[in-house]
């Protein structure tokens, strides 16, 4: 058993270079939980069930994700930061990553139908912050799901998809971005050097953008003022008739 805590710590540490040693792990509010998770199952299973939701709530309290007890995980479950949801009838393979603010959500909750309702999610998957995993579906091994992604549909074993928006069709991620980015978006180049310091062609760049927009306000200001100049007013014509 203490091998297997080894084991386990060490795999978070390979997916996250923030702890410095086991003992800053043992903190996280990831393996707290799934700690108290697999007491929970254990109870669950037993249909203790009222014990199991006692321990589920307490664990949600302390740690802000909430597993329900029902819930099958596999070995080695990195959950990072926390704020998570993962449902009853949600099943996860080994070695998967979860960043913050995911969802294991099922299907409509307020029709009452029991069953398989929860996504399934195979070895070896990343699931990026703020994504939204809805029901019965199958996220396949090695699959990768971006930030922010509403997945309805399965997805394929060694995918890589991103979300276009709120519950809009996913499409292969190589179309749009050419590395998988947990957190967010991503941008052209990093807005630092190795040791932390502004990049200085990025720094450049936005004094020309800078300079540019000064440009085009001062063009605009002149503008402005040529047309909101008054009008010379014109000569009176003189009396009389013309020849």
């Amino acid at each position: 058993m203490f091998e297997q805590l080894i084991s386990y710590l060490d795999s978070v540490r390979a997916r996250d270079p923030a702890p410095r040693s086991r003992w800053e792990i043992l903190l996280y509010p990831g393996v707290l939980a799934l700690g108290m998770h697999r007491i929970a199952h254990w109870l669950f299973d037993a249909k203790l069930y009222f014990l199991a939701r006692f321990v589920n709530h307490f664990s949600r309290a302390l740690t802000a994700i909430d597993i329900h007890p029902g819930a099958q995980i596999g070995k080695n479950l990195f959950i990072d930061h926390g704020f998570t949801v993962i449902g009853e009838t949600a099943e996860i393979g080994d070695n998967v990553t979860i960043y913050q603010c995911v969802t294991l959500g099922g299907t409509n909750p307020t029709n009452g139908k029991g069953g398989k309702r929860h996504p399934t999610l195979a070895d070896n998957v990343i699931i990026g912050s703020g994504a939204q995993i809805i029901g019965p579906i199958v996220v396949g091994e090695r699959a990768r799901v971006g930030a922010n992604a509403v997945v309805t549909e399965d997805v394929p074993p060694g995918a890589t998809m991103i979300g276009l928006k709120a519950r809009s069709t996913l499409v292969p991620a190589e179309e749009w971005i050419k590395e998988f980015i947990p957190y967010g978006t991503p941008c052209d180049d990093p807005p630092c050097d190795d040791e932390g310091r502004p990049r200085r062609d990025c720094v450049e760049k936005l004094e020309a953008e800078i300079a540019g927009l000064r440009e085009e306000m001062a063009a605009m200001k002149a503008l402005l003022a040529e047309r909101s100049a008054p009008v010379e007013a014109e000569a009176p014509l003189k009396s009389g008739t013309t020849d």
